[in-house]
């Protein structure tokens, strides 16, 4: 099955491709009113970019009805925020600050959540969190009249208690279990993993036969003339 983009709405496109793009990782953005009120909502359309420089790019839609939301307007006035990362722990306060609330109401107490204090911005992060990231906008680009794309720099972060070594600056998996965004109103837990070592050419291709030495030679930049 081939499907146009062109030819179907936008509505049908974001079925298709929060469907399709799956798990997703969810950052749970805390960000701070004018009168101090802490927000917080969750992003689905979000990932980390690169690590040098740290960055982290969130995608923002308005509401809706065409009204600019908290987030992107605190962003947009503020030039911070913070991302929290959802644990099994966090997930259903997490939805509760996916609920539509009034500009003057802070999702993270109604969610039962508290907060703690950033190390390098005003902005804090939701002390619940197993890790929060710390970000100074980098780019915010709006990309249509209703979206926009933030990036931010990720100037710290800050971790639960025993999820992170301190000498080697590994995380213990077994300790950590975010969750993910499926489809509509579907998540996933992350504990079900299995590893997978990456071969190195030629030396681990050596049961290989002729026809595949030939496949991989003609893929291979290095079989190129």
């Amino acid at each position: 099955m081939q499907i146009d983009f062109g030819n179907i709405t936008a509505h049908e496109r974001y079925k298709l491709l929060t469907a399709a793009v799956v798990p997703r990782p969810i950052a749970l953005v805390s960000t701070l009113a004018p009168d101090g009120t802490v927000n917080a909502a969750p992003f689905s359309f979000f990932n980390v970019f690169s690590e040098d420089p740290a960055l982290a790019v969130l995608g923002l839609q308005h509401a809706p009805d065409g009204t600019i939301k908290d987030t992107t307007r605190h962003i947009l006035d503020r030039g911070e925020f913070v991302i929290n990362l959802v644990d099994r722990q966090l997930a259903q306060a997490m939805a509760v600050c996916a609920a539509r609330f009034p500009a003057n109401i802070g999702e993270v107490e109604i969610a039962g959540l508290s907060v703690s204090g950033s190390q390098h911005i005003k902005t804090p992060r939701i002390t619940e969190a197993p890790v929060s990231l710390e970000c100074r906008t980098w780019e915010i680009r709006k990309i249509t009249p209703t979206r926009h794309l933030a990036i931010g720099e990720i100037i710290a972060l800050s971790a639960r208690d025993g999820l992170i070594d301190p000498e080697t600056l590994y995380f213990d998996m077994n300790a950590y279990d975010p969750v993910g965004r499926l489809v509509a109103n579907s998540y996933c837990h992350t504990d079900d993993r299995f590893e997978l070592s990456i071969p190195t050419w030629p030396d681990d291709f050596s049961d290989m036969t002729p026809d595949q030495h030939q496949t991989f030679n003609q893929a291979s930049p290095r079989g190129k003339p």
